[in-house]
């Protein structure tokens, strides 16, 4: 049992796990908190060190994926305990995030399904490199300034609402973002962009689906690209997300429909195994929804079923 002691009410967690593990006639859990210096992928190891049988995640998306990080390739089962403000991998493998009790049953009593993991090699404004792994999203521009931008005491008080205020900061920065890129085995190309999302999934908090064709296991990253010019452009990605995405597709008629209109100059989305990115100046960027700080360069690739993830067996 990984947990992030801020995120959770300990003395809750320790009884549902109590009670799932007797219900379920196992052993008593490894208890491991994560802490400021490791933030989850220590534990993750020594987890599996350990050789247990499966690993229950409490804490945020951040925490999730710090998890991940060091499950991946293991073969050792992830199981989501949602304790965060946005729980996206949660949402998007339908385990419910309001029930703790649902939740536990599913660690215990659940099927194994195999997911996707990002990998991502970032480059530093001064050369040096880092690697980490992604479950959701990894991203530049709004997004990534957004999260930057986002007030924790604000977080705190009203969860994944507080990301609105910080979008109000955000957009306040209209440069466009130079990049090149290179997608698989094409040629390099060049855009001009806002934001760039590369994801894993595509469901984000509030039913908001920002990428449609997203799925967390099939082989490729789905990739939006926003390019609004000013307040109208993006009232007109605000109509496609929401509308076209969230309405339209959601039934044959309306899939049909947005068939019709594909186009929109200020939104484009992408799909690939591996995106390489070379920025004209540092940007900020994120990773499942925490700053990791500014970087000239990225390399992403996906690694195809490296995390195994418990799931609801209905």
């Amino acid at each position: 049992m990984i947990y992030n002691p801020i995120k959770v009410d300990l003395p809750k967690l320790k009884r549902a796990v109590a009670q799932g593990q007797t219900e379920a006639d196992w052993r008593d859990s490894l208890w491991l908190p994560t802490t400021l210096d490791d933030v989850g992928a220590g534990q993750a190891a020594r987890a599996v060190a350990e050789k247990v049988d499966a690993v229950l995640v409490a804490g945020g998306d951040g925490t999730v994926r710090a998890v991940a990080e060091g499950l991946r390739g293991s073969g050792v089962a992830l199981a989501l305990l949602p304790s965060g403000t946005g729980n996206i991998l949660a949402r998007n493998l339908d385990i419910g995030v309001a029930q703790l009790a649902a939740s536990v049953r599913t660690a215990f009593t659940g099927v194994d399904r195999a997911i996707d993991v990002g990998v991502v090699e970032l480059t530093r404004d001064d050369g040096s490199h880092e690697e980490h792994a992604f479950v959701v999203f990894a991203g530049i521009g709004l997004d990534a300034k957004m999260i930057a931008n986002t007030r924790p005491e604000l977080k705190k008080r009203v969860g994944w609402l507080a990301y609105v205020d910080a979008i109000a900061r955000s957009l306040r920065d209209s440069e466009k973002i130079r990049m090149r890129y290179r997608l698989d085995h094409d040629e390099e190309r060049t855009m001009n962009v806002h934001t760039i999302i590369i994801g894993n999934v595509g469901l984000l908090p509030g039913n908001i689906l920002l990428l449609p064709d997203a799925e967390p296991d099939d082989g490729l990253f789905d990739i939006v690209t926003l390019r609004p010019e000013g307040f109208p452009g993006w009232v007109r990605i605000w109509i496609r997300i929401v509308w076209e995405n969230g309405v339209r597709r959601r039934s044959s008629v309306g899939r049909r429909l947005a068939g019709l209109n594909k186009d929109v100059r200020t939104l484009r989305y992408l799909r690939g195994r591996r995106m390489s990115v070379r920025l004209d100046r540092p940007e900020e960027f994120e990773l499942d929804g925490d700053d990791f700080g500014s970087v000239i360069a990225f390399d992403a690739h996906i690694d195809p079923a490296a995390l195994i993830v418990r799931v609801p067996a209905a």
